[in-house]
């Protein structure tokens, strides 16, 4: 039988406020922040652990993962997941396998206290792709922190 993988990831991206319940709707700073990427339509259900580097909640539904170097995937979560956006807080999460799937619980924890703010399920992970706009500049940004 295999043991359970624990990841934790450090929130640090203090973001906007999502809206409470009912219909979402993103906030400008999360639609500018997007607008960096195209959206594919190319959904995955779920993304091998290994191959994440980072996930940032942009807001509390919100999350861009990040795959190896400038690869990127968006994630928006079925309902909101309270405190995600919080310099103060991490997202944890406990999964059965290698993989980090659709439906899976991630919690949001207080880094102070170490108690459980907030949860939510994640959704389906849909590919982006740079603009090549700012690929670019990100590519020569890369370039001179050498």
């Amino acid at each position: 039988m295999r043991g359970k993988l624990i990841g934790i990831v450090v929130a640090g991206f203090a973001g906007a406020a999502c809206a409470s319940s009912g219909s979402y709707e993103m906030s400008e700073e999360v639609s500018t922040r997007l607008a960096e990427f195209e959206r594919t339509g190319d959904y995955q259900s779920c993304l091998g652990l290994r191959r994440i580097n980072h996930i940032k909640p942009l807001d509390e539904r919100t999350f861009l993962v990040q795959v190896g170097v400038n690869d990127y995937y968006l994630n928006q979560t079925s309902s909101s997941c309270r405190g995600a956006d919080s310099t103060f807080n991490r997202l944890q999460y406990t999964i059965p396998s290698s993989q980090l799937c659709r439906n899976e619980i991630i919690s949001v924890v207080d880094n102070s206290t170490g108690f459980t703010v907030g949860s939510c399920g994640l959704g389906d992970f849909e590919r982006l792709e740079q603009n090549p706009d700012d690929a670019e500049s990100d590519e020569a940004g890369d370039a001179t922190e050498h």
